[in-house]
């Protein structure tokens, strides 16, 4: 049943819902089936290996971000309210920092920003972002409770939003 579902909201979504939306979600790219992500490491902001397995029965809201970049500035306090909000609702927003960077910088991007929610994730090598596709920031991609991917979203979007709850909402199982 949860698979029937799932395959019925993701063919809404892909063949035009996604018109109807707006907040930055006019962007997003829901895929036809789950896809298994070629590459699921990173590290922590103190270098500590990870895995994307580690928020398995979660959906995953994952986000890469820069330290430089303007519209992840905007967007990060929505992601972390969102977080906030749905966090013992069964989405994880994780939060992936991209390229190099310095975890003194991201910290205080943080403390600039207020944000209390998210975890500090390092992509020092890229090699998750090239995996997702992500060519520009901020880009999110969304992962079933399996930890397949089964949306995108290039740029900025209100992730605290109504629509974004309620599309969130969606690709939750019971």
């Amino acid at each position: 049943m949860r698979t029937i579902c799932a395959g019925l909201l993701y063919g809404a979504l892909a063949l035009g819902a996604n018109s109807a939306l707006a907040g930055g979600f006019e962007k997003l790219q829901v895929h036809a089936a789950p896809k298994a992500p070629a590459v699921t490491s990173f590290v922590t902001i103190d270098g500590v290996p990870m895995d994307l397995s580690a928020y398995a029965g979660d959906v995953v809201v994952l986000n890469f971000w820069a330290t430089w970049c303007a519209p992840c500035k905007r967007e990060m306090p929505g992601l972390d309210r969102l977080q906030a909000m749905m966090g013992d609702e069964g989405i994880e927003v994780v939060t992936m920092a991209f390229g190099r960077h310095n975890p003194m910088a991201m910290e205080k991007f943080w403390d600039r920003a207020n944000i209390e929610n998210l975890p500090l994730h390092r992509d020092p090598t890229t090699e998750l972002a090239q995996a997702f596709g992500v060519k520009g920031l901020p880009h999110t991609v969304i992962l079933d409770a399996e930890g397949n991917e089964i949306a995108s979203l290039p740029g900025e979007a209100e992730w605290d939003s109504a629509e974004a709850i309620a599309l969130l909402e969606g690709f939750l199982t019971d």
